[in-house]
């Protein structure tokens, strides 16, 4: 008789026995006598199949570890999911959403679920959208780049997350208790990294934003903005409104600092930008306007003005000090197919160094470019296939880096877009492009949700709802490493501008702080 039968006699004979009326305190005694070896004969029952199930395990890596490389007969696999730590379940996985929602990757996904199971609760994140906007085909999306099938069992992994992690070299690989790094064996080694601290919230975790100096990280999940210290990891301050409504969800789909530190901006599901005086933990200015949600924020360096990307196709620039909107920089260049304009909501902004230009990705696959001084359209990068959900500018401006839902990222050469400005008519598509596409870099598994470059330039960072992090050279297109540690869609991530520090936030509730360095030599 297996174990589960004999679970489920022994569950229908306590029953039966619980419901008997007693008669003396000798049977009852004598009950649980029974109950108590029933217990100990399962639990020996199931200790003896964990150890042959153990067993087998490590005989069959055994003998993977002693195969020579010509004899599988299966081609790799994708590197198997981390075991949990917690009570979040592994295969906990933000589902695709029907045709009629829409993703976004800058907070919680819109349209997806924020806990990664009850799809009761997604909602798209354009309420208000008339029947004339509609979604990209779903035709137009793209798959990663993945070996053919017709591909020899023997051939290498095309990308770092075609790897078997325990196939991997102990020379390419790096593990703790809860994550694990891949280095790929295509280029020299020239990164290290590590996991700091691993910081748990009562929900997902929607954003991520390090100070300017890097001491603190600042995350948004439902209802609060948390600031964390860097170096120890603890949590230092809590900010929400009392204000707002007690009605349902309100996530912080974007935050970010002030240059000096001062002021802390979250953007949320209410439409509104509350600017927070972090040592006061009150509101400063309440910056309204916008009619959907706020999904993108970035303050310029000189913190005079923040600019917001909303739902409603536009992004505005606000004077921080007057708390007033300088420009509305409204998306009228749709992208038409046979059923009218499809939707344009932006979902990621990102200003230039030196404040001169604000870069949009929006769901109609486009990145378009703003310039600040004029409020004029100066650039349109078309390629992706699939709505753009990240964008972050090159330390020095010169090049843009975009993530988007068709799994791939695009580096785009910006070099000689600031000397033009083109007014782009209503309806009219844009006749320049002098912004190009340098590189794209292929490899992500699923959706990329975030993208970031290092402060020297050589590198950019990406997250996916694939669960990973990867490490790309921005020169050569290459992956350097992947990093496995979330147990979910790694929905947002920020580096540091000091202090060699990643930090990531991700469906499973858990935002983590990572240390990264170049390797000598």
């Amino acid at each position: 008789m297996n174990t589960s039968r004999r679970v489920g006699f022994f569950i229908v004979d306590v029953d039966t026995r619980l419901t008997r009326p007693a008669t003396t305190v000798q049977a009852q005694i004598n009950e649980l006598g029974m109950i108590r070896q029933s217990l100990y004969e399962l639990e020996a029952n199931h200790n003896k199949i964990r150890s042959e199930y153990e067993a087998e395990i490590q005989r069959l890596r055994h003998e993977l570890a002693n195969r020579a490389p010509g004899e599988s007969s299966v081609a790799p696999g994708p590197p198997p999911s981390i075991p949990a730590l917690s009570h979040h379940s592994p295969t906990s996985e933000l589902a695709r959403p029907p045709d009629d929602r829409l993703p976004y990757a800058g907070g919680p996904l819109p349209g997806l679920p924020l806990n990664g199971t009850d799809v009761s609760r997604s909602r798209s994140p354009f309420p208000n959208a008339g029947t004339s906007i509609i979604r990209p085909p779903s035709e137009a999306r793209v798959a990663a780049v993945r070996p053919p099938a017709s591909a020899s069992a023997a051939s290498p992994p095309v990308h770092l997350s075609d790897l078997d992690p325990e196939n991997v070299s102990r020379e390419l690989r790096k593990e703790g208790p809860e994550w694990q790094a891949v280095w790929s064996g295509q280029m020299r080694k020239q990164l290290d990294v590590t996991l700091v601290h691993s910081i748990e919230h009562e929900s997902v975790v929607c954003c991520v934003r390090f100070s300017n100096d890097g001491k603190y990280l600042a995350t948004g999940c439902n209802r609060t903005a948390q600031i964390h210290d860097v170096k120890t990891g603890q949590r230092v301050t809590v900010l929400s409104d009392d204000a707002a409504s007690r009605t349902g969800d309100l996530y912080i789909r974007s935050i970010c600092f002030s240059p000096d530190g001062r002021y802390l901006a979250t953007g949320a599901e209410d439409r509104q930008i509350r600017i927070w005086d972090i040592k006061a933990k009150r509101i400063w200015h309440l910056l309204q306007g916008h009619m959907q949600e706020i999904y993108s924020l970035d303050f310029s360096r000189d913190g005079r003005f923040l600019v917001s990307g909303s739902g409603d196709k536009s992004a505005r620039v606000w004077d921080i000090e007057k708390g007033t909107c300088v420009f509305n920089l409204q998306i009228e260049d749709f992208i038409h197919n046979e059923h009218g304009p499809i939707d344009a909501g932006i979902t990621s902004v990102a200003l230039s160094p030196d404040g001169n230009l604000v870069a949009a990705g929006s769901l109609d696959t486009m990145v378009r470019v703003w310039n600040v001084s004029t409020g004029q359209q100066v650039e349109r990068l078309k390629g992706h296939k699939d709505s753009v959900y990240s964008v972050a500018f090159s330390p020095d401006g010169k090049c843009l880096v975009s993530g988007s839902l068709d799994r791939t990222l695009r580096v785009w050469d910006l070099s000689a877009t600031k000397h033009e400005v083109e007014t782009v008519p209503a309806g009219k598509e844009s006749q320049k492009n002098l912004g190009t596409c340098q590189s794209t870099l292929n490899g992500h598994k699923d959706y990329v949700l975030s993208v970031a470059i290092s402060p020297d330039g050589q590198w950019v960072v990406s997250g996916s709802k694939d669960r990973t992090i990867q490490f790309w050279h921005i020169s050569t297109g290459q992956a350097q490493l992947m990093l496995q540690g979330h147990k979910n869609s790694v929905i947002s991530i920020d580096l540091a501008r000091s202090g060699g520090y990643l930090a990531s936030g991700s469906g499973d509730t858990f935002a983590k702080i990572w240390k990264f360095e170049q390797i000598a030599g």
